[in-house]
């Protein structure tokens, strides 16, 4: 893949980053012109005007396909990387071959920061679910940010922390013995409030991306989600899904 091309012209009063870049499985000699407004990265948001000139210098952006591999088990941890745009799946492979999904990535999310930090090895697969636009910043900035910045640092704490005790979770998730039962506790670890503070799962993943992630099969994930809604415990819409009733849920999942 061609390392994309970035115009960081002038500072703009938003921190506007205008990249233009080959994307991943375009024609070839295609380019997309895209604005990225660079403090809308949840991590990079309260970065001193010094700190945002040198990340827009040198940050790069590409785009991937649907089911294309952004990182590869096993390469090498040379950036931190930015979801800009549609939807990603960290992936293990275990040695008989089969994907086992980790969790979900949602525009803003950042990912690849422990081997960044390790200097080590990439410890898991990202793959595309949606095409995608994907912003790399090189390691050496990415560790200059979190020994220098204080707002970096601390949401990267915090973030660490968040992450352990969600992998917690799911390692308990993937103990439970009754397929129904690790549906239901999936739904309610995925589930997010929204306005009117509803329960939702939004950005709902396919069912046989469920399916991988939990160690079942499609045609269970299809079956035990069209009960539910029968049941009036969910309502299903174009990849979301609304909690019409949290407790009977989560009374499911805990029986």
């Amino acid at each position: 893949m061609t390392e994309p091309k970035n115009k960081a012209g002038t500072t703009a009063p938003d921190d506007g980053l205008d990249s233009e870049h080959s994307p991943g499985t375009a024609a070839a000699g295609t380019q997309t012109n895209i604005q990225i407004h660079l403090r809308k990265i949840p991590l990079l948001a309260n970065l001193t005007e010094e700190e945002m000139l040198r990340v827009r210098a040198d940050i790069r952006v590409r785009e991937y396909a649907r089911r294309e591999v952004v990182l590869q088990k096993g390469g090498v941890g040379d950036s931190l990387l930015f979801l800009l745009s549609g939807q990603l799946q960290v992936l293990d492979v275990t040695e008989d071959g089969r994907a086992i999904g980790l969790r979900m990535l949602a525009p803003g999310d950042f990912f690849g920061e422990i081997a960044v930090i390790n200097g080590s090895i990439r410890s898991a697969s990202v793959v595309a679910l949606t095409p995608v636009l994907v912003a790399l910043l090189p390691r050496a900035t990415a560790l200059h940010l979190f020994s220098h910045s204080p707002s970096v640092a601390n949401q990267m704490l915090r973030f660490l922390a968040e992450k352990v005790q969600r992998d917690s979770q799911f390692r308990a998730l993937l103990s439970i013995n009754n397929t129904s039962k690790r549906i239901y506790s999936f739904i309610d670890l995925l589930k997010q409030k929204s306005a009117g503070d509803v329960d939702v799962v939004e950005n709902l993943p396919t069912h046989q991306d469920i399916a991988n992630m939990i160690n079942t099969s499609r045609e269970t994930v299809t079956r035990t989600l069209l009960l539910l809604a029968q049941q009036g415990i969910i309502q299903k819409g174009t990849h979301r899904l609304i909690i019409v009733n949290p407790d009977a849920l989560k009374k499911l999942a805990q029986a």
